[in-house]
């Protein structure tokens, strides 16, 4: 009788596998034209000033330097556009010295233009009845998604959002997250100014803004510049 014979091996299928692999993720971003930036740009302030349009006419607050700039319009004679510039002038030289001038310069125009636009909307939209709530949760909703807009085209709406987007690209803290901190004192310091329950709903919308930041804005996800 013959000794049996020993069973063959498989094929190794190893090389076979790796011999042939789909094409290798590209790793380098593709930067935005100027033409792209700008309507960007455009796109992002008419959304953030539209939402802060809806805040104000709700009586509301919100956080980062808008929010500050909201509050002290229900107590100064001035318009919100004046003192959102004038709130935001300190946090230039940061963004200068940080970001440098490109982004300072795109920030220094988002600022211009949503405080431009800050007039625009109440003549378009004179008297009409906006229920606190929906104005509160659709401001919000629009104003995150403006300054998403302008994070993506290297810019922002000054303030907080500078120090936030800092504090991500050094330390790797989600943006969202950072102001949602910041904010928490604004929204507070609203108790002295507006109903316990406004601040409430303006702590809910505040809380909904910075969800949209931390949800969409991390580090890596969008290779655009």
């Amino acid at each position: 009788m013959s000794a049996p014979t020993a069973p063959t091996a498989p094929p190794d299928t190893r090389e076979t596998a790796t011999a042939a692999p789909g094409p290798a993720p590209s790793s380098s971003a593709v930067r935005h034209s100027a033409v792209e930036d700008v309507l960007g740009i455009l796109t992002g302030t008419f959304a953030a000033s539209l939402g802060l349009f809806l805040l104000k006419s709700s009586g509301a607050v919100t956080g980062g330097t808008a929010g500050l700039a909201l509050l002290l319009s229900y107590s100064l004679p001035l318009s919100f556009g004046v003192i959102f510039m004038a709130v935001n002038a300190p946090f230039f030289a940061l963004a200068v010295w940080k970001k440098g001038w490109n982004f300072a310069l795109r920030t220094g125009a988002a600022i211009g233009l949503v405080s431009a636009m800050s007039s625009l909307h109440p003549a378009a939209m004179a008297g009409v009845h906006i229920d606190p709530v929906y104005g509160v949760l659709a401001g919000n909703l629009l104003a995150g998604v403006g300054l998403l807009i302008l994070f993506r085209h290297q810019s922002s709406l000054g303030g907080f959002n500078i120090l936030a987007l800092l504090l991500q690209e050094k330390l790797k803290w989600r943006a969202g997250y950072v102001q949602m901190v910041l904010d928490v004192a604004i929204v507070l310091a609203a108790l002295a100014l507006v109903s316990p329950v406004m601040v409430l709903l303006s702590a809910a919308g505040a809380t909904l803004l910075n969800f949209i930041l931390a949800l969409n804005h991390r580090p890596g996800r969008y290779l655009g510049s």
